[in-house]
């Protein structure tokens, strides 16, 4: 005979009521039912748990210690069926989340902090790389997800989805005679030296920024190209350079460095943001895409 959940429901209620009249109409069966059930139990235990008396039943030593032992039992069950439902549904477990060095300061705590409220039952463990190793790692099953600014050539097999935009700012030397101003015009730089990030690095970046610089009628002077957003900060910092950056860059206080908004024309919607993953994702992508909404209006 097997000692089923059933059965322990049945007797730790048995137990609670001390009545079998009340406990069997809780369980929504007859008395006689659960009568049986418990001299059932007792002969899987190989000891009396209840004495049986006229006002009704009292526990044994033995009863009230295994009464104990089979709440807990039933508790761990609903505990584990309900992680399992969660993990499969997405809202619990593990995820792997890759992004660019450019998300590292404004996009990716904002992330943790959605989750940390919305999903606190899923842990993320989180890559830096570029768009293009994120990608493969993707293809790898190293990763689950990843959040990228620019699509790499060849990722047909993934899904890609843009999931909101940033507007492009420029990066000015606190000294640049201009650093004062609330918002700029290309145009009033032209006359500056420029640092650019690497076409390797962002292809798509540095096309949609060299299409405005021709929108707004000029060329840009390059004195240097840099690989990610650290080494562009550093050439302004310098004040050799000037550049065009997310007006999230703001965000990171970096000494020596002013970030302006940008008004000429695109530029407000100007720098995507995607996720990408495999076909047919981990649940928790799912989930964790669902609280993406957040990223641009939250504080972390």
């Amino acid at each position: 005979m097997d000692l089923t959940p059933r059965l322990l429901e049945q007797f730790t209620v048995l137990a609670e009521e001390k009545h079998y009249g009340r406990a069997a109409e809780r369980l929504m069966m007859s008395q006689p039912s659960l009568s049986q059930a418990i001299q059932r139990l007792e002969r899987i235990v190989g000891v009396r748990l209840l004495d049986r008396g006229s006002r009704g039943v009292e526990l044994t030593a033995a009863g009230a210690v295994f009464a104990a032992d089979a709440r807990s039992m039933l508790d761990v069950q609903e505990a584990a069926l309900a992680r399992a439902r969660r993990i499969a549904s997405g809202d619990a477990g593990e995820i792997r989340v890759g992004y660019v060095p450019s998300f590292g300061h404004w996009h990716m705590p904002r992330l943790l902090s959605a989750l940390a409220r919305q999903l606190p039952d899923l842990r993320v463990q989180l890559a830096q790389a570029s768009s293009m190793a994120l990608v493969e790692a993707l293809r790898l099953d190293s990763l689950d997800l990843a959040f990228i600014r620019t699509v790499p050539p060849r990722s047909e097999d993934m899904e890609i989805s843009e999931i909101g935009r940033e507007r492009f700012a420029v990066a000015l030397p606190e000294a640049h005679p201009l650093a004062g101003a609330a918002e700029l015009a290309l145009s009033d730089l032209q006359q500056d030296w420029w640092v650019l990030l690497s076409e390797r690095s962002v292809p798509d970046l540095v096309r949609v920024s060299m299409l405005m610089f021709r929108q707004a009628g000029f060329l840009p002077q390059v004195r240097a190209r840099a690989e990610d957003l650290s080494g562009l900060l550093g050439y302004v910092t310098s004040g050799l350079c000037v550049s065009v950056v997310s007006e999230h860059t703001a965000e990171l206080s970096f000494p020596g460095v002013r970030v302006v908004p940008l008004t000429d024309d695109g530029a407000t919607d100007a720098l995507p943001v995607f996720a990408v993953h495999r076909p047919t994702p981990h649940p928790a992508v799912l989930a964790l895409l669902r609280h993406t909404d957040t990223w641009f209006s939250e504080s972390p």
